[in-house]
């Protein structure tokens, strides 16, 4: 999933950000709550985790405008603000779930899967087939020519954007920002050598490679 994480603690964030992304979870953050807010409302996600006491704009009236605005996206609200009345304002307000500070990262984990098995659209495809390879987006599951592929969190996301994007190519510049959320050049090889593990694995048993790669172009799918 891309999950928009919002909290101002920056040992909560970096905790919880390095947790999710360990999953496979493709996380954005923010600082404060304008930046959350703005986050929000130009950035696709599919839960939100918005913590309840940031500067700039407390979680509570981000979650508000949100939804005074009609944006939908399931959000999980951390605080540690625990008496009833603090946890009936922020349901009320909209939050789909309360969490309580603090907290175990496992019951978060847990808790936003439930979200996002909760809030999937009917027909949305939970399986991708494209090139001679199947992807279980669930199981987090990848098989070509009948074969178990283990790929780690940041190769599965690149895999999932070559299958998604089947027969076109994808920029290094989108890998970066979907992937990694950078909207600049890092001036580094991040992109190339994960690029280069993922086929390596797919390629495995002297296999046709999988991956096109065109200079300046970008990389595609083959349709083998």
């Amino acid at each position: 999933m891309r999950i928009l994480l919002a909290e101002d603690d920056d040992d909560t964030r970096q905790f919880v950000e390095r947790g999710l992304e360990e999953l496979g979870h493709n996380v954005i953050v923010a600082a404060n709550g304008e930046d959350a807010l703005h986050l929000s409302l130009t950035e696709t996600v599919d839960v939100i985790i918005l913590d309840r006491m940031m500067p700039a704009l407390d979680g509570f009236s981000v979650l508000k405008r949100l939804r005074a605005g009609g944006i939908a996206v399931p959000v999980l609200m951390l605080t540690a603000l625990g008496r009833i009345e603090d946890r009936v304002d922020g349901l009320e307000a909209g939050a789909d779930d309360y969490l309580v500070k603090p907290f175990a990262f496992s019951e978060l984990a847990a808790r936003i899967q439930a979200l996002g098995r909760r809030t999937a659209p009917t027909g949305v495809a939970t399986r991708l087939a494209a090139g001679g390879i199947e992807m279980d987006l669930l199981a987090r599951e990848v098989r070509r020519a009948g074969q178990q592929i283990q790929l780690q969190p940041r190769e599965f996301r690149l895999l999932e954007e070559l299958m998604r994007h089947a027969g076109e190519f994808v920029t290094r510049t989108m890998l970066l920002e979907r992937i990694w959320d950078f909207h600049f050049d890092p001036q580094t090889k991040i992109v190339e050598t994960h690029m280069s593990r993922l086929r390596t694995k797919l390629n495995e048993g002297n296999l046709p490679d999988a991956i096109e790669t065109v200079r300046g172009v970008g990389y595609r799918l083959r349709a083998v």
